[in-house]
């Protein structure tokens, strides 16, 4: 099935038909988003990546500011391309489009984040899909008119997916044609984590057992949690791997059992994955974590590790029956000592009934679909 655009032209203001310029490329599908694409392999990644096997898509990411306005252009495969823009506001980049899609095709736009709304403004989308996978306007540092945006890009949409299903019981309320599509996993990637797979260098020589941890470091995370529960047991090693953002690394705890290895490239986790005792994810429950659904959690299901979670909604009513929940650092610290001396890996069973039903393929497979219908 080929996902394209109603209409490939456009109407210039005479009412002509428009060409697209020789010197331009053709697009099926504008995405926006707010991540950038070699940061953290994420949810965007996956299903971009999955969608540009049949369609030719250009990716934007958010404005770079630097002294010349211009643009870098990078290739990821045939169909897929990255565009960089140094530009002062997203608004801008309405005019930076043209001069790499030219003003005829009117491709799919698909956006990660509201703050992209204003290039509605200047395209005719043939459609329009929201894939909201969190919710932004509770994150730190997000402006005070992301809502107004959202609530502007969602009068626009066509369909909205939702990465979670706390995000789609928000989301449903506010617009026809919602539907749920929670993060899911690549399971042969990560399985990879139980077979003879060697450990680097760097987490080979810290000391075992290890409580790790594998994603964003950032406000949705539990600091205090970690650090006391670290100060409780000295004899474990909590190990952090993935980029601090948007959090001073000063303000992180830094007990000598506490490793921080920064981001490592997605073709390397199951590696460092191996090396884990037991998986963590210590979540504040807070206004940033309200609605998150965390794809870690079928990551570290797939490397087969035993998970103690703090008590995030989607985690609690999909997982309660395989993933320990605390609250505190006492209950980290006894479900720690607990998994260790624990020989049941009557867990794994569970894992596979979770996993066995879902994909990023089928996720992709199920988008598609639906598109189809739109268009």
């Amino acid at each position: 099935m080929t996902i394209v655009p109603k209409n490939t032209e456009s109407k210039n203001k005479t009412g002509n038909s428009e060409k697209p310029a020789p010197d331009r490329l053709i697009y099926d599908m504008i995405v926006f988003c707010h991540l950038r694409w070699e940061f953290v392999y994420q949810r965007p990644q996956h299903i971009i990546s999955r969608l540009s096997g049949e369609i030719k898509i250009l990716f934007i990411e958010e404005p770079v500011q630097k002294a010349e306005r211009g643009h870098s252009l990078k290739k990821i495969n045939q169909n897929l391309h990255v565009l960089q823009p140094n530009t002062k506001s997203i608004e801008e980049i309405s005019e930076l489009i043209p001069e790499i899609i030219g003003s005829a095709h009117v491709p799919i736009g698909w956006f990660y984040s509201p703050s992209f709304s204003p290039v509605l403004e200047h395209f005719n989308f043939s459609h329009i899909v929201y894939d909201c996978m969190d919710e932004l306007s509770l994150f730190k540092g997000a402006p005070d008119h992301l809502i107004e945006q959202e609530k502007y890009l969602m009068a626009h949409a066509d369909v909205v997916f939702t990465g979670g299903k706390s995000l789609f019981e928000s989301k449903e309320q506010m617009h026809p044609n919602v539907h749920c599509f929670p993060s899911s996993v690549d399971y042969e990637h990560f399985s990879k984590a139980k077979n003879n797979t060697s450990l680097p260098a760097e987490i080979a020589d810290i000391p075992s057992p290890i409580v790790g941890y594998c994603g964003v470091i950032d406000e949705r995370l539990d600091i205090v949690l970690l650090n006391e529960t670290a100060s409780k047991m000295p004899q474990v090693s909590f190990v952090m791997i993935g980029p601090v953002v948007k959090i001073d690394i000063q303000d992180l705890p830094m007990q000598k059992n506490i490793y921080y290895l920064g981001m490592k490239p997605y073709e390397s986790l199951p590696d460092y994955l191996k090396a884990f005792d037991i998986a963590m994810m210590p979540f504040a429950l807070n206004e940033a974590t309200k609605y998150i659904s965390p794809t870690k959690t079928l990551e570290y299901m797939a490397a087969g590790l035993p998970i103690i979670s703090t008590k995030i909604t989607d985690v609690v009513r999909d997982y309660l029956h395989c993933v320990k929940l605390v609250a505190s650092p006492c209950d980290f610290y006894e479900e720690i000592l607990d998994t260790l001396e624990d020989q049941d890996k009557s867990f794994l069973i569970e894992y596979g009934h979770i996993l066995e039903k879902t994909s990023w393929d089928s996720t992709v497979k199920q988008m598609k679909a639906i598109l189809k219908q739109l268009v």
